[in-house]
């Protein structure tokens, strides 16, 4: 039995065909692969993209709030080029000052050992004191009303020390604990 050659060439047309077809279709499937990856990678991106362009179209108003926070920062803590003793000695300089002032006698302060924080250092100032109600709530407006660094009330006791006659006022004995805030180095 003879084969025919047109069955040779069919067969062989038939072999380079599939030869051709095989990798243009691997290839057909292998751009549809990576251009579905694409269109994923895509939608994940937008809306950080989308993000951006909004931080972008906020920058003024970004860096404004930062100069204000850094000004603000700066109004309410110490800097970073003092020394925390030093610090805490103007501190409680300042402290015994306003209650010497409004009439409150001191008995002892002390500046306790810097607590470091995440961006600060927090030193710790305890007071103790004797006086009447009226000198003591002045002394706290005082502290209260100045701003430039920043006094801050971390807690307080308050006694009292004599009860009231009718003609004499209600004296006062307690410790407040403040604590003011310098820039880490």
């Amino acid at each position: 039995m003879k084969l025919d050659p047109r069955a040779y060439r069919v067969a062989g047309l038939l072999a380079w065909l599939l030869l051709i077809l095989l990798p243009l279709g691997a290839g057909a499937a292998y751009v549809a692969l990576k251009h579905q990856w694409g269109q994923t990678q895509l939608s994940q991106l937008e809306p950080r993209y989308a993000r951006l362009l909004g931080l972008e179209k906020q920058h003024e108003q970004i860096e404004d709030a930062v100069d204000q926070s850094e000004q603000l920062v700066s109004m309410y803590v110490y800097p970073a080029s003092q020394d925390a003793s030093q610090v805490g000695n103007d501190a409680q300089r300042r402290i015994r000052d306003f209650f010497s002032k409004s009439g409150l006698e001191v008995v002892s302060s002390q500046v306790l050992p810097a607590k470091q924080d995440k961006q600060f250092d927090r030193i710790p100032i305890t007071v103790r004191f004797e006086g009447e109600m009226v000198p003591l709530q002045t002394a706290m407006v005082a502290i209260n009303s100045q701003v430039v660094p920043a006094l801050l009330l971390d807690g307080m006791t308050v006694q009292v020390l004599s009860y009231a006659k009718p003609d004499a006022p209600v004296r006062l004995t307690g410790q407040l604990n403040f604590f003011v805030l310098r820039a880490n180095p």
